[in-house]
């Protein structure tokens, strides 16, 4: 199958791949002010911010663990919010680890094995090549309008951008989280920051944007790093080194023909 490459992107505009299969990241360059709109009505401009249609992006996941750094590096294609297919290039030992995702199915295949395994159940809450994300992060794809009730918590300023404090409280019983805090950029309406909560009201895993710039006229986060508190190690640093919105993907990225070749 003939692999289809992104357009290299200076290193200084890297954008995030977090999540890559789910909540939206990125916005039109025209954004609007919210100072009067209601939590809802900003939860759901978050959620229209949603990039449409496809991109072919190369990746860098660094994993700050007790031992020291790791770097995984990857390609991915998405087609909208439930098709994507992904290849990790580096290092050698996870290149040709590949994953695919098709509606709430994911499967991953080892060349090492050859073996596709379907990951469902307790396994989604394992994390992805030992970093802070989880299998069920990286499935999360509903817009958080439909499932989440949305209160105004406070304001912040963040990278010097005015933010709206969102408290998002779960509304269906199978939320990944059951709350929600979301640090939103008044204009841009993005995401800046966040802190997810289990039922308990503990605190489970934190969100940091280090950097956003504009990209073929998107705002983009550029660097984030995501920590899972109940973990040690100081988190995963999520970067993109290379990205090209509404490229053209085959369709047979996406079947699970397409993992072993």
């Amino acid at each position: 199958m003939k692999r289809a490459h992104p357009r290299k992107i200076p290193p200084a505009v890297a954008g995030i791949i977090l999540i890559v299969l789910s909540a939206p990241f990125s916005v039109p360059a025209a954004g609007a002010e919210q100072a009067d709109l209601t939590p809802e009505a900003v939860l759901r401009n978050v959620d229209e911010n949603a990039v449409p249609g496809s991109k072919i992006m190369v990746s860098a996941m660094t994993i700050h663990g007790r031992r020291g750094d790791r770097t995984i590096k990857s390609r991915s294609w998405i087609e909208g919010e439930d098709k994507a297919f992904t290849e990790y290039l580096e290092p050698p030992r996870e290149k040709g680890i590949k994953m695919l995702k098709l509606g709430d199915q994911l499967w991953t295949y080892t060349p090492a094995t050859d073996r596709i395994i379907g990951i469902s159940g307790n396994l989604l809450r394992q994390a992805v090549m030992g970093s802070d994300l989880s299998y069920e992060d990286m499935m999360e794809n509903r817009k958080w309008s439909e499932i989440y009730e949305a209160a105004d918590d406070g304001g912040e300023t963040i990278l010097d951008r005015p933010c709206r404090i969102l408290k998002l409280t779960a509304r269906v019983a199978d939320a990944a989280y059951h709350v929600r805090r979301v640090w939103v950029d008044r204009e841009r309406f993005l995401v800046m920051r966040e802190e997810r909560y289990g039922k308990s009201g503990r605190l489970l895993k934190t969100l940091e944007v280090g950097a956003v710039r504009r990209i073929e006229g998107r705002w983009i986060q550029t660097r984030a790093l995501v920590r899972d508190v109940l973990k040690e190690g100081n988190g995963t640093e999520l970067v993109i080194e290379s990205i090209d919105f509404d490229a053209p993907i085959p369709e047979a990225f996406f079947s699970k023909a397409s993992l072993r070749k």
